[in-house]
């Protein structure tokens, strides 16, 4: 036990009702008690292969993943951790078949060495930031290389850890690189703490995880499960947020049908509420089968709620026009790529501050449009019945994605070279972008 232990458990108490009430799973393994994982496979010639461990925190972290995963797994042995439920659903669901998949302790220090003890890395990847202090220090002492993939440190995160840039920047100087989205991201990791030595910019690996197509078999199923009536125009609105379903209600375009699947579970049953303000009724993904089709008061369009995990994707592919939730209200935006990369043509909020990187591409190139709150039924009414101006912006959102396209190699040749290497063979400049 260190003092950061002595910290930490005061504020596991202080919090554990709030634990409970979330109900989350695999305490066992949260505590570090994994099964040990059998020695490396051979490689092809001398000695065994190395081991990459790759921790993402939850759904959209792990799904940057599923273009570097394959890269990696030809030459590497992949664990995957994740600290989530819907994480490891997800995790398992994706990856399982070709690497293992585990949960990420908490930190503390027994919990840390019990897990590293299990899964014994030769370099680790951190998704995009998970910096934890214990963690990072323990790793680095027993010689594993730690650091940064697809790096993201927005400005309202920034100014969080400004508060605790004494204590957190002990963390982010352990690291042995940090392989940032862009340059701004790149200049906040050093502000607090990073080496600017062992900084590059290597893109956004979602770029090329949105390059997955999605099973048409899939995307039928669901319709089918849901009463999705293909002839008729489809808003699928992703990863909303407080107040947006109800906003999507008013905003959506008489004789279009409404689907929304909340960002959090928890939502889910209020989510419900909102969609059924006006007396129609909403049909559920959980309801099982409930392929009726159903109108509300006044001959409404049927919605549905997709209270389900791993199905988005296709739901994207059947819309018409997708809606990127968490961008009409004080959250900070949601990552549009996916539906690009499915074709279809997607509006964003105003609020964007968590991928303003990717929006303003997007904006650039004409391949997203965004709207505020007061002019989203105007914008949603053009789109659906304008199939000319929807092909304009799926054209020029695919072209944009393809111009981005390539992070995924790049982090996959700075952790095989790393884990070859060991940790002299930190990042070098010839991998910034």
């Amino acid at each position: 036990m260190n003092a950061l232990d002595l910290l930490y458990i005061p504020v596991a108490l202080l919090t554990a009702p709030w634990w409970v009430f979330k109900r989350r799973a695999g305490w066992r393994e949260r505590f570090g008690k994994i099964e040990p994982l059998p020695a490396r496979t051979q490689g092809g010639g001398a000695g065994h292969r190395p081991r990459i461990l790759l921790h993402a925190v939850s759904v959209g972290e792990v799904a940057a993943l599923r273009y570097i995963v394959p890269l990696l797994a030809g030459e590497a042995d992949v664990v995957i951790s994740t600290t989530t439920d819907s994480g490891m659903w997800r995790a398992r669901a994706l990856y399982q078949s070709s690497c293992t998949v585990v949960r990420y302790p908490l930190d503390f220090s027994w919990a840390v060495e019990r897990f590293l003890d299990a899964v014994r890395p030769d370099v680790i990847g951190l998704v995009e930031l998970e910096v934890w202090p214990n963690f990072v220090r323990l790793a680095t002492r027993r010689g594993i290389a730690v650091g940064v993939i697809n790096g993201r440190l927005s400005e309202r995160s920034a100014r969080g850890y400004r508060k605790i840039r004494h204590f957190f920047g002990r963390s982010l100087g352990r690291l042995d690189f940090v392989a940032a989205q862009d340059q701004t991201y790149v200049a906040r990791f050093i502000e607090l703490g990073a080496s600017a030595e062992r900084c590059c910019v290597t893109g956004t690996m979602k770029w090329d995880a949105a390059n997955t197509p999605v099973s048409e078999a899939a995307a039928e199923s669901l319709a089918k499960a849901m009463g999705i009536d293909r002839g008729l125009p489809l808003i699928v609105a992703g990863s909303t947020g407080p107040t947006e379903e109800a906003l999507l209600v008013e905003a959506c375009p008489r004789g279009a049908q409404l689907l929304c699947a909340p960002r959090k579970p928890e939502r889910f049953d209020t989510a419900a509420e909102a969609l059924a303000i006006d007396g129609a009724r909403v049909i559920r993904r959980s309801g099982g089968g409930n392929a009726a089709r159903v109108e509300g008061r006044g001959g409404a369009s049927p919605r549905f709620l997709l209270d389900s995990i791993g199905e988005l994707s296709a739901a994207y592919s059947l819309a018409t026009v997708v809606v990127m939730g968490r961008s009409f209200n004080d959250q900070y935006g949601s990552d549009p790529i996916e539906p690009i990369a499915c074709g279809k043509a997607t509006v964003i909020g105003p609020a964007v501050a968590d991928f303003s990187t990717v929006v303003a591409a997007l904006l650039t190139q004409g391949g997203i449009v965004q709207s505020s709150r007061e002019e989203l039924g105007g914008v949603l009414a053009t789109l659906v019945y304008d199939a000319g101006r929807r092909g304009q912006l799926v054209e020029k959102g695919l072209a944009c994605l393809a111009a981005h396209r390539g992070a995924s190699a790049r982090h996959a040749e700075l952790l095989l070279r790393v884990a070859r290497r060991g940790r002299e063979g930190v990042v070098g400049a010839s991998l910034s972008q």
